[in-house]
């Protein structure tokens, strides 16, 4: 790669939204940071980038940083999204439950296997450190456990859903 190549490929990357970008070719490689390097480490590159990758489902909308000036809130907007309607059990009110959150960003599942049965369902009581669910990231399955004991009174999660980092799985009453 020649220097004025490289000097353009730098322009670029300024003037871009990149925090940090690399290359390889063979025996050349090259790495060039921002000064968004610093401000975004640990942040996901996805957080990063000014259009989604994926379309974002109007249920996952609720769960993004509502004062954030990403373009990925405003893929949808309010007035065209499908209102999304979540019902209090009916036993009590909602600020009673604890909530099971996933710790991780993955694909929710519900039962080890399909031929298995799930690990808990609504009434099932739970300890702490019972695994309730898998959530598979990169193809590794991570069993999910409890960190709160009591009864589960509300599934927030349909089977094989997308589930984000935080995002409540479990409604748990503690007295129950």
């Amino acid at each position: 790669m020649k220097f004025t190549e490289i000097k353009e490929l730098i322009a670029l990357v300024k003037e871009s939204n990149l925090a940090e970008f690399k290359m390889k070719d063979k025996d050349f490689e090259l790495s060039i940071r921002t000064d968004k390097f610093e401000k975004n480490k640990g942040v996901a590159p996805v957080l990063q980038s000014h259009q989604p990758i994926l379309p974002i489902s109007p249920v996952q909308q609720p769960f993004l940083p509502q004062n954030s000036s990403s373009s990925a809130n405003k893929s949808v907007p309010v007035s065209e999204a499908p209102e999304v309607v979540v019902e209090a059990p009916e036993e009590g009110s909602a600020t009673e439950y604890l909530e099971i959150k996933s710790p991780i960003v993955g694909t929710f599942y519900r039962s080890p296997s399909p031929e298995k049965g799930a690990y808990v369902k609504v009434g099932d009581t739970v300890e702490v450190g019972m695994v309730v669910c898998i959530v598979e990231a990169m193809k590794l399955f991570n069993e999910i456990e409890s960190e709160i004991a009591g009864k589960v009174v509300k599934i927030l999660i349909e089977d094989a859903q997308p589930v984000e980092y935080d995002q409540p799985l479990f409604l748990v009453d503690p007295k129950g």
